[in-house]
């Protein structure tokens, strides 16, 4: 498999250009994804993190949660919203200085990787899938999902043809029939499903240990130097969430914003956003995510990295890439 060489090659590229300290002036970037639908979106539109932050802030969208490691890495991006968790371990296993900040979004069912439909393949013959090309975003959650499920399957990657691609071009490439497996999330894994079928639900996944959730996260530097501020990204963050939680005519109203601002039609945000669960602050505080249980899983996702041969080594501990202290001050 040749995929190791890229990733591997993309981490120590992170590694040595992360470490540099941003100072905060008027205004900052933050990543987010399009077609990735959140509460978030509509605070952004209405310009709610300007007027609580007291800075301008500037929104960037990417393909990956690796681009976004790199662009953090560079100083072009201070705080990143529901990077994935495993492009998150990628980078700090590489030695690049990133935090988990919160919790943004946990997402099963909206993670994922599809078959195509004429192979006939499902989770009782998936041992066909030996010898198969396989689109995966490479560093990713979706890549570690793969690797996760292949292993439950006893499915020998080093037999599969594995190709780096973003979601968007992955649905593309099963669309045309040019790969046989493709793995994503959003809008691409419902383009995906168009065309074939997932092995396992979410809840099955979540039975064999793979969980899905992303993270806000920012450089360590940075948010040593702006602890007020991220607290008050996060507080912004926190109550979106609360009100789309609380339901009732508060989220019909938030729907169409949220829908605009990704990109998308309002059934295909509502079908999405359905499957997303957005755990309170006190939630995140929790042993299940940031009192522990992140730390935990991380080190899990980093292990099967080494072991896959995508990373050369994990962290023995993954405690220092937790901060909790912005989050601590938020309630909701």
């Amino acid at each position: 498999m040749t995929s190791k060489h890229k990733l591997m090659g993309a981490a120590a590229a992170l590694a040595m250009i992360a470490g540099a300290s941003q100072s905060l002036a008027e205004e900052i970037t933050v990543g987010y994804f399009l077609e990735w639908p959140m509460p978030f979106q509509y605070a952004k539109v209405n310009g709610t993190y300007d007027e609580e932050m007291g800075v301008t802030v500037n929104w960037v969208s990417f393909d990956t949660g690796t681009a976004m490691s790199a662009a953090m890495a560079s100083g072009d991006v201070q705080l990143s919203v529901s990077q994935g968790v495993p492009p998150f371990v990628v980078a700090t296993s590489a030695g690049q200085d990133l935090q988990i900040l919160d919790v943004a979004v946990s997402y099963s069912d909206n993670d994922n990787c599809v078959v195509r439909s004429d192979l006939e393949i499902d989770k009782d013959s998936a041992g066909e899938l030996a010898g198969k090309k396989v689109a995966v975003p490479l560093g990713t959650a979706a890549h570690y999902g793969f690797l996760k499920q292949m292993n439950h399957f006893g499915v020998d990657i080093g037999s599969m043809e594995i190709v780096d691609m973003a979601p968007p071009d992955g649905a593309a490439a099963i669309a045309q029939g040019s790969v046989d497996m493709a793995c994503g999330w959003g809008g691409s894994l419902r383009r995906m499903k168009e065309h074939g079928n997932v092995l396992l639900t979410g809840a099955e996944k979540e039975e064999l240990g793979i969980l899905v959730f992303d993270v806000t996260s920012g450089p360590a530097s940075w948010v040593a130097e702006n602890s007020d501020l991220v607290a008050s990204f996060l507080k912004v963050t926190a109550d979106a969430n609360a009100m789309w939680n609380a339901g009732g005519a508060d989220a019909e109203k938030m729907l169409p914003i949220i829908a605009k601002d990704a990109g998308m039609d309002e059934e295909a945000t509502k079908a999405t956003i359905s499957t997303f669960v957005f755990p309170s602050v006190e939630e995140q505080m929790n042993e299940k995510w940031l009192g522990g249980g992140a730390q935990e899983f991380m080190k899990g996702v980093a292990d099967v990295f080494v072991e896959a041969g995508s990373i050369d080594a994990a962290l023995d501990s993954y405690s220092d890439a937790v901060n909790t202290g912005p989050l601590g001050g938020v309630s909701n």
